[in-house]
C-alpha cells in the first residue's frame, strides 16, 4: 500500500511542500509518447511526459510544476525531470534518429543559461546531439513578453536545438512566435483536432493552419488523435506527424515502446483514380532480383555475388518471403579483402549470419501510386531501391532509373488525357476515379457534375476567347475550393465538369458548391456588355436555330451521393443517373440539386 492510500491528500501535499525536490525524487517518473509520421507511421521521436506526482497529492504535473515555483524549486525539478528524460532516451535503441520533445516552462526563460548548459553537459555525456533535442515552447502563458527569451532562442538555435510551438491554437502569442522566431515543429492543440472529422469548422482551421506551416517552412504535429477519423483527416490536410492515444499512450516502460507503427500507412485509404495506370506501368519496370533469406549464411551471398557480378545489392527476406531489406556488397568487401576475413566471419565467437549486414530500404505494396513512390526514395537517403510487396510478400524492386522512367511515361499518358485549355484530367480518369470510388464503401462519396445554362448563344454572341475565358474562369475556381488529398477534378468536354470528393458531410459540400456558383456568376457577368448585363438577357440562336432571348450564363450542378457501405462496380448505372440529377439542376432555379444514389421521386 502506498503512502498517497493512507494519508489525506492535502496532508500529504502539504508535507511535499517542504520536501519537494526530495520526495520528487522518489516518486516522479519519465513517461514517453511516440510522434509517429503520418506517411509511415515510423516513430520520429517522443514526447517526454511527467508522471508519479499523485503519490505525494499533486492531481496533474501542473500542479507540482506550479508549486514548485512558488517554493523556489521549478528549476531543480526540471533540471531533474530533464537528466532523467535524456539517460532514458540514450537508451532508447537507435535513439540517434530520433527527437526527444521537452516542455520549457516560461517561468524558467530568465534561468535559460544555467538550464541549457547543465543540459549540454548531460548530453555530451550521453552522447546526444542537440539536434535530437526539441523544447516545446508552452502556450500556457505568454512566452515573447520575457524579456530574456529572445536571447534564449538564439542561444538554442546556436547550440543546435530545435524548437516547437505547443498547444497551437488556444495559446498566447503564436502569430508572433510563427513570424519572429524560427520555429521547427508546431502542435496544434486537441481542442482543434477533436472531431476534426464532423466539424466543417474545424476543418477549414485545420486545413489552412497546415498550409501557413508548410509555407513558413515548419513541420505539423496534430495532438491528441483519439480516433482513426481524425488521423485519417489529419493525412488529407498535410498534417506531417500525429501524436496521441489512437497511435499509442504515454508509458514509463521502455519496453512497450515500438520502433513504428506500420499499419497506419494503410488505414482509410482508398485507391485513387491514377492508381490503376501507376500499378500497370510499374509493373512494367519491376525487377526481380535473386534473393537471400535472413537464416542463410554468408556463403549463399557471396556465391550469389560471384554469379551477379553486375549486382551490387540484393533483397533480403524472411522465412515467410517479406523483404527484410537489402544487403550490400561494399558491407562484405572489407572481409573479402582482410586476410582470413572469410574465415572471420564464420568463427564461433565473431560468426555473422545475413541479418547482421541488412540495410533498411523502402517497402510498399505494388497498389502504391508513382508519386509516393518517387516520394518515398527521394527521402531514404543512400537507398539504392524501393522494394515492392504483393500480399504482404516480395514482388520485386525498382530502382531509381526504372522510377523515372515510370513517372515519365505517366506523364504522357496523363497529358494526352488532360483537356488542353484548363489542364485537368479528361474522360478516361474520370472513369477511373468514379469506378475506385464505386468499388470503396468505407465512406460517403459525392459525384458533382458540372453544366454551364446559355453557354452557346454566349460563344456564339461574344466568340470562342470570351468563351474559352469562361471556361478558364471555372477551372481557376474549382481549383481554388477543391484543393485537399482526394479531391478530384475533372474537364468532360467544353463547358462540362466534374468534380468527386469524399468524406465530406452534406451541409459542407453544398456550402461549398453553392460559393462556387455565386464566384462564377459573379465572375461571368463581367463578360457581358453594359447593355446587355443591364437587359439581363442577351439574343441568340437556340440548336434549332430559332432566334430568341437567353439569361446570362450560370453553371448548373447536379450533385449524385453514394452513401457508406454501398459498392458499385456498374460505373454506366451511376452515368445514368447523374444525368438524371444533371436535367434537374438545369431545370430548377438555385442551379444545385442533390440525390442519393438510387433515390426514387
Amino acid at each position: 500500500m502506498t503512502l498517497s492510500a493512507v494519508v489525506e491528500p492535502g496532508v500529504l501535499r502539504r508535507f511535499a511542500n517542504d520536501q519537494l525536490l526530495t520526495l520528487a525524487k522518489l516518486v516522479v517518473e519519465n513517461a514517453f509518447q511516440p510522434i509517429v509520421e503520418v506517411g509511415t507511421g515510423a516513430v520520429f521521436g517522443y514526447e517526454s511526459l511527467m508522471r508519479g506526482q499523485e503519490r505525494i497529492g499533486f492531481d496533474t504535473p501542473l500542479d507540482i510544476l506550479d508549486q514548485a515555483a512558488e517554493t523556489g524549486h521549478l528549476l531543480a525539478l526540471e533540471q531533474m525531470v530533464s537528466s532523467r528524460a535524456l539517460a532514458k532516451f540514450a537508451t532508447i535503441p537507435d535513439f540517434a534518429s530520433a527527437t526527444l520533445f521537452l516542455n520549457l516552462d516560461v517561468r524558467l526563460i530568465p534561468h535559460g543559461k544555467v538550464l541549457i548548459e547543465s543540459l549540454l553537459a548531460h548530453l555530451g555525456k550521453a552522447n546526444i546531439p542537440p539536434s535530437s533535442i526539441c523544447f516545446e515552447l508552452s502556450e500556457r502563458f505568454d512566452n515573447t513578453q520575457v524579456p530574456e527569451f529572445p536571447d534564449l532562442v538564439d542561444r538554442m538555435r546556436r547550440a543546435g536545438f530545435k524548437l516547437a510551438i505547443d498547444d497551437f491554437g488556444v495559446g498566447h502569442a503564436e502569430m508572433k512566435l510563427l513570424c519572429d522566431y524560427p520555429i521547427d515543429y508546431m502542435k496544434i492543440d486537441r481542442h482543434l483536432v477533436a472531431d476534426l472529422d464532423k466539424s466543417p469548422r474545424r476543418r477549414h482551421l485545420v486545413k489552412n493552419i497546415v498550409n501557413i506551416a508548410h509555407v513558413l517552412g515548419v513541420r505539423v504535429i496534430a495532438e491528441g488523435i483519439e480516433t482513426e477519423q481524425e488521423f485519417v483527416t489529419c493525412r488529407e490536410f498535410g498534417v506531417d506527424l500525429v501524436q496521441g492515444w489512437f497511435v499509442a499512450k504515454p508509458t514509463t516502460f521502455l519496453s512497450e515502446l515500438k520502433p513504428s507503427f506500420p499499419h497506419l500507412q494503410d488505414i482509410g485509404k482508398s485507391r485513387r483514380s491514377t492508381q490503376s495506370l501507376d500499378e500497370v506501368l510499374i509493373r512494367k519496370q519491376i525487377e526481380r532480383l535473386p534473393t537471400v533469406y535472413e537464416h542463410e549464411s554468408i556463403d549463399s551471398v557471396f556465391d550469389l555475388f560471384r554469379r551477379n557480378p553486375r549486382q551490387s545489392f540484393f533483397p533480403v527476406l524472411n522465412a515467410n518471403g517479406e523483404p527484410r531489406g537489402i544487403i550490400n556488397e561494399y558491407h562484405l568487401k572489407e572481409f573479402i579483402y582482410q586476410p582470413f576475413g572469410r574465415d572471420l566471419l564464420k568463427n564461433k565467437v565473431y560468426e555473422r549470419s545475413i541479418s547482421h549486414f541488412v540495410d533498411r530500404a523502402p517497402i510498399v505494396g505494388l497498389d502504391a501510386d508513382a508519386d509516393r513512390l518517387m516520394s518515398i526514395f527521394a527521402n531514404m537517403e543512400g537507398s539504392d531501391c524501393v522494394l515492392l510487396t504483393e500480399n504482404m510478400r516480395y514482388a520485386g524492386v525498382v530502382s531509381a532509373a526504372s522510377l523515372i522512367r515510370v513517372i515519365n511515361e505517366k506523364q504522357l499518358k496523363l497529358a494526352q488525357d488532360q483537356n488542353p485549355l484548363t489542364g485537368l484530367p479528361g474522360n478516361h480518369a474520370i472513369r477511373g476515379f468514379m469506378q475506385d470510388s464505386g468499388r470503396d464503401g468505407d465512406e460517403d462519396r459525392y459525384f458533382c457534375y458540372c453544366d454551364f445554362d446559355n453557354f452557346k448563344p454566349f460563344n456564339d454572341h461574344y466568340g470562342f476567347h470570351l468563351g474559352d475565358h469562361a471556361i478558364s474562369l471555372f477551372a481557376a475556381l474549382l481549383r481554388r475550393y477543391f484543393f485537399s488529398e482526394g479531391d478530384f477534378l475533372g474537364h468532360v468536354g467544353g463547358d462540362d465538369f466534374f468534380i468527386g470528393v469524399s468524406d465530406w458531410t452534406e451541409d459542407e459540400l453544398t456550402e461549398i458548391l453553392d460559393r462556387l456558383l455565386s464566384d462564377f456568376h459573379d465572375d461571368v457577368v463581367t463578360l457581358y456588355s453594359d447593355d446587355d448585363r443591364a437587359n439581363g438577357h442577351i439574343r441568340g440562336h437556340d440548336r434549332s436555330g430559332v432566334e430568341r432571348d437567353f439569361a446570362l450564363m450560370r453553371c448548373s450542378i447536379g450533385v449524385l451521393s453514394l452513401p457508406r457501405g454501398l459498392v458499385l462496380d456498374d460505373i454506366n448505372r451511376v452515368s445514368a443517373e447523374i444525368a438524371e440529377v444533371k436535367k434537374r439542376a438545369k431545370d430548377s432555379d438555385s442551379g444545385l440539386v442533390m440525390r442519393e444514389f438510387g433515390q426514387t421521386e
